[in-house]
């Protein structure tokens, strides 16, 4: 990739990150509405497949190379493993038993848990500011969560727009485990490879892993035969959620530089919240908005230089 171009006007970088966060933002809602009319496990293997095939023409125009060393390869293995297969699978099956809203929030932790994986890998202990944000951000998942053990587990109709139970939201958090997972290993990879390349590379290595599996999955008649609005869902996070926010976000971590850039995500956790609340009338509980003051204010803090 070519060096950034210091005449880029500080309106573009704005635009290209609320472009990325609102995609990520609205993944939940759309995810939401994508398993109202698909098998959950359907919808994170169609993610991920209709993924790997808008990231092909990126990696052959961009002349996009694998990692030439075995732990370059390897890091990037265990990130299209967590970021392209196991996180669309958990996160829609997640969805398919709890709320957009919950799920929303419950992505919130996302770097706080990618700052635990990174210092787990790098053998350095986190600085204080951190250690106090994790607690605040875990302490709200677990109101989050823990309000739902007894409620709605196994009802009828627990697939509603606003029902959530507690093993969906386990299920969401072991999604963003994942995608945290990925995103450290991926960071890794990227040191030999770069991001474009390990981004569409891990798309197209998690789909040739997924493919096997289609057959007993997939229904081929059931997203062809889909309405319109379930079709446009798993496009949305096929080339939306999976290739556009990802370009948007390293173009603008480019130009504007991450310190000033990656502090823009603390918000999405809130504006998947308002969607949720807002598009599918879901209910905004205590519990829930307790739980993002939390979570916020911990992955905030977390940021902060100790």
């Amino acid at each position: 990739m070519t060096e950034p171009v210091r005449t880029t006007s500080h309106s573009a970088v704005l635009a290209a990150v609320g472009l990325s966060v609102f995609i990520w933002a609205a993944t939940p809602l759309v995810t939401k509405i994508a398993v109202g009319g698909l098998y959950p496990l359907a919808v994170g293997v169609w993610r991920t497949l209709l993924g790997a095939l808008g990231a092909i023409p990126f990696v052959i125009l961009g002349r996009l190379r694998l990692p030439v060393s075995g732990p370059g390869r390897a890091w990037l293995l265990v990130s299209a493993l967590g970021g392209f297969v196991a996180f669309p699978i958990l996160f829609s099956l997640g969805l398919g038993r709890t709320s957009a809203g919950h799920g929303a929030l419950l992505l919130g932790v996302l770097p706080v848990l990618t700052g635990l994986f990174a210092a787990l890998v790098e053998r350095r202990l986190p600085g204080r500011s951190w250690a106090l944000g994790c607690v605040l951000a875990v302490l709200g998942t677990a109101v989050l969560v823990g309000a739902r053990f007894g409620l709605g587990a196994g009802e009828p109709g627990m697939e509603a727009h606003g029902r959530a139970t507690w093993q969906g939201d386990v299920l969401v958090l072991l999604s963003a485990m994942a995608a945290s997972t990925g995103y450290v290993a991926g960071a890794l990879a990227a040191r030999e490879a770069g991001t474009w390349a390990v981004t569409f590379w891990g798309l197209i290595i998690g789909a040739a892993v997924l493919l096997p599996f289609v057959p007993a999955v997939v229904s081929l008649d059931s997203l062809w035969n889909a309405s319109g609005p379930i079709v446009f869902s798993i496009a949305y996070l096929a080339a939306g959620s999976s290739i556009l926010a990802y370009a948007a976000w390293y173009w603008a971590l480019g130009m504007g530089g991450i310190g000033h850039t990656g502090v823009t995500q603390f918000i999405q956790p809130l504006i998947g919240l308002v969607l949720a609340v807002a598009i599918l009338n879901e209910e905004l509980t205590w519990p829930m908005a307790v739980a993002a003051g939390a979570i916020l204010g911990g992955v905030a803090l977390a940021r902060r230089r100790s």
